[in-house]
């Protein structure tokens, strides 16, 4: 009969070297001598009769065997995380952490707010704000390293663990500079009046740009003096340094309304709009993000 004698330190040293993917990075890392480790990993490949490792130039690879026992050490690593956390954290909130995945541009408008009176009644809490793009935060919520994503629609998800909520939705609009030098926005009242004008757009192909190219291309509207810029915050400044008109989810520029710098052009034409979604993984919510969404996310039901 097969008995198990776990060395939970052997695993947790193949682990690190894994990550690291040096066994002298790894030392230093993790205040350890390399002799130590390298005996370990020794140790763990007599005990399963497996190579896990490749040396090469660089330090250590992983053989298809080490690939294998990664994905079963490393889900069983972060188990370990989320139980400590539960056990760490209490309904008072004395202790814990919340960490959220969003791009930069959802942050300012919808969450930031809800964060700052967060932290102002659990101070106690570490809060970590991750931003990237749509398949980074999915690895990030893959690995527990963020508690849950907030992000515009499409989020296309492969894991089956992971569950999609809408929360809201919000529109996008065509701005400019309020006291702009090029463009009369007077003279501007439909998507057909942009065709020769300066315009300052999200990158191509993007979910946001594909959804106002489809539109002008319905239309049959061909725009030309066209500057491609990532990220909204970029499409702003660009506005308020009068380079043209900014294409933006209308809620990032409220700030910039109230103060009179920047102009929501009236079109006649219904513009795209986009759903904001909530993705989660239900079995590794902690209580830190379970009270944050209870009290602060209260638009979703999870």
């Amino acid at each position: 009969m097969y008995k198990s004698n776990i060395n939970l330190n052997l695993y947790k040293t193949f682990y690190e070297v894994a990550k690291y993917g040096s066994i002298s990075e790894t030392a230093k890392k993790t205040y350890s001598s390399q002799p130590a480790i390298s005996k370990s990993i020794k140790k763990l490949e007599s005990d399963l009769g497996v190579q896990l490792f490749f040396r090469n130039l660089s330090g250590v690879e992983l053989t298809e065997k080490g690939k294998e026992l990664l994905f079963y050490v490393e889900k069983s690593y972060n188990n370990l995380i989320i139980a400590e956390r539960n056990m760490l954290e209490t309904q008072t909130l004395n202790r814990g952490k919340l960490s959220i995945g969003m791009p930069s541009n959802i942050g300012s408008f919808y969450l930031f707010d809800k964060i700052i009176d967060f932290h102002k009644k659990y101070p106690n809490i570490e809060i970590s704000i991750m931003t990237g793009g749509t398949s980074t935060l999915i690895g990030l919520l893959e690995s527990h390293q963020v508690d849950f994503i907030i992000d515009t629609a499409p989020v296309n998800i492969k894991n089956n663990n992971l569950k999609i909520k809408k929360m809201t939705t919000v529109n996008y609009c065509f701005i400019i500079n309020k006291d702009s030098k090029i463009i009369n926005s007077k003279e501007i009242t439909s998507l057909k009046d942009l065709e020769n004008k300066p315009l300052i757009l999200p990158l191509l192909n993007t979910a946001n740009r594909n959804d106002l190219d489809s539109l002008l291309f319905d239309l049959n509207i061909e725009i030309k003096n066209v500057l491609n810029i990532h990220t909204s915050e970029m499409i702003i400044s660009a506005v308020r340094k009068d380079l043209g008109i900014g294409y933006v989810i209308e809620n990032l520029v409220e700030k910039e309304i109230e103060n009179n710098e920047i102009e929501i052009l009236n079109i006649k034409e219904k513009l795209p709009n986009v759903d904001i979604e909530f993705i989660y993984e239900p079995n590794y919510l902690t209580t830190a993000p379970n009270i944050f969404i209870k009290e602060w996310l209260k638009d979703i039901t999870i």
